[in-house]
């Protein structure tokens, strides 16, 4: 197998994950029976990549560092994500508010513990430093001076590098971080009536929605650039009542037209420079 077709699979992979759990998660079997369900489908996943892996053999040492430091947390992340998740809602009381959000916080605070027991290795990822990757992010290179992880010997040395792990479970806090801010915050859990909204409805095309939500998720503008796409078109539908079906699909279809490919967002841009106009006249 050469490079591309590798890349390839891989991004199909990735894809079809993603696809799965839209699915999962718009259904409305709660959200523990969608967690399992999510981490079948995650660990089926892995398994598909770790074979993809061992049929191909890496050009260089920057391939293989891209694919411990990028590709694989991704996958790895989503799966600690809904275990995580999993745990916190399975083993949740059955009380009253205040004692509900003392939980939540708790599960927050164990977070901050694991940012402070590896702040430095943060730090180094946070920045997008690269002067140690070749012994972060390459196998069989383990530096016995560095900290590592107490498991690392049940890990699987094929798969597996000294700090890939701290990136999963990096990815996955960040997620995490957010789901327990939403639940600590969220009106209706508090125990107080949230102020009453008129209902919003998207009523452009959808198509123009998905090209709006791809732009703003590539410019990184959902918690820091760290929301998954998977999440913010699952916020969107839930927020407009609106079902954007196969936006993977949409975007296909996007780049098959021959010209101005991001209509909509020319016309906001149109309109808003027209607005600005009109107010300086």
């Amino acid at each position: 197998m050469n490079g591309k077709n590798f890349r390839k699979k891989i991004d199909q992979l990735w894809i079809e994950l993603n696809n799965a759990v839209d699915q999962i998660n718009r259904s409305n079997n709660g959200i523990v029976s969608c967690a399992e369900e999510i981490l079948m489908e995650t660990d089926s996943a892995i398994r598909q990549l770790k074979e993809l892996l061992r049929s191909y053999q890496f050009t260089d040492w920057s391939e293989e560092i891209y694919f411990f430091k990028t590709i694989k947390p991704k996958f790895i992340s989503l799966y600690i994500y809904y275990a995580k998740i999993l745990s916190i809602e399975s083993s949740r009381p059955y009380s009253d508010p205040e004692v509900l959000k003392s939980y939540y916080q708790n599960e927050r605070a164990n977070l901050l513990h694991f940012y402070n027991e590896h702040k430095d290795f943060m730090t180094y990822y946070r920045r997008k430093s690269t002067y140690l990757d070749k012994k972060y992010f390459v196998r069989f290179k383990f530096d016995f001076k560095l900290k590592l992880s107490p498991e690392l010997y049940s890990y699987d040395e094929e798969f597996s590098t000294s700090h890939d792990h701290l990136v999963s479970q990096i990815l996955a806090n960040d997620l995490l971080e957010q789901f327990l801010a939403d639940k600590i915050n969220s009106g209706d859990y508090l125990g107080h009536s949230p102020e009453t909204v008129k209902s919003i409805e998207w009523t452009a095309p959808k198509v123009a929605l998905t090209e709006l939500l791809y732009a703003l998720h590539l410019t990184k503008c959902f918690n820091g650039g760290h929301a998954d796409l998977a999440e913010i078109f699952r916020w969107a539908e839930s927020s407009m009542n609106i079902n954007l079906g196969n936006y993977h699909k949409t975007l296909a279809e996007l780049r098959l037209r021959k010209t101005d490919r991001s209509k909509f967002l020319s016309l906001l841009q149109q309109n808003f420079n027209q607005y600005l106009d009109d107010l300086d006249s």
